[in-house]
């Protein structure tokens, strides 16, 4: 892969290009110099006396919603979403990714993919880290209980209820769309990105939670 020298006024040129081409596909990204969107929200707090009226209700639902296209590594310093396989994960590829924070305690994440290779399988997974302009720099997969060994790829840690896996199967639209729900919360701060693999995610034991190389990177401020 060619390397190119980008300043910072070019790596933020091909940020804000990335954000119009998001307005024109239809994610509704705003179209700023960051090129992505995120929002949060929550139900407004009962007055005291409708709380005291209502003792049982839960908290109210916080959502976290990030939406975005992929830009070159190299702009990873500006760009809130990036590609490290243009080929397999190609620029200008949008991606979504929804966090709702349920009133039973647990946690939704929806992760939305328009633009990547047709009829192809990716994993996808919470990570720990920001995205860097390297593959690694996001960190191993979030873990609700960490595994004291590293890397983790025992199935008592490495599965889909104590991480965040988001695989995915495109359409031959290169579109596709994943929900995991788990019964916890992130630990404030450890939880940052999102990152999409080369394949779907191992389950068995000495490879669970393993899928292949990254392929790109979206940030995510998790709640």
């Amino acid at each position: 892969m060619a390397r190119h020298k980008l300043t910072l006024k070019h790596k933020r040129l091909i940020a804000a290009v990335a954000a119009v081409g998001a307005v024109a596909g239809g994610l509704g990204v705003a179209a700023g110099a960051n090129a992505s969107e995120t929002t949060s929200a929550t139900s407004p707090a009962p007055s005291p006396e409708a709380a005291a009226d209502t003792p049982s209700k839960k908290q109210p639902v916080v959502k976290v919603v990030v939406k975005s296209v992929l830009a070159p590594a190299a702009t990873a310093d500006v760009a809130p979403a990036v590609t490290y396989d243009t080929e397999l994960a190609p620029l200008g590829a949008r991606v979504q990714v929804k966090e709702e924070l349920r009133r039973d305690g647990g946690t939704r994440i929806e992760l939305r993919l328009r633009d990547l290779v047709a009829n192809r399988a990716y994993g996808a997974h919470v990570h720990t880290k920001p995205c860097g302009k390297l593959p690694a720099d996001a960190g191993p997969h979030y873990q609700d209980q960490a595994d004291p060994v590293q890397p983790s790829v025992d199935p008592k840690f490495a599965n889909p209820g104590n991480e965040v896996w988001l695989d995915v199967n495109t359409n031959k639209d290169g579109s596709a769309r994943a929900i995991a729900t788990v019964d916890w919360r992130f630990r404030e701060g450890g939880a940052r990105s999102v990152v999409l693999h080369e394949k779907s995610t191992s389950t068995h034991a000495g490879h669970a939670g393993t899928a292949g190389l990254r392929l790109a990177c979206v940030n995510v401020p998790f709640k």
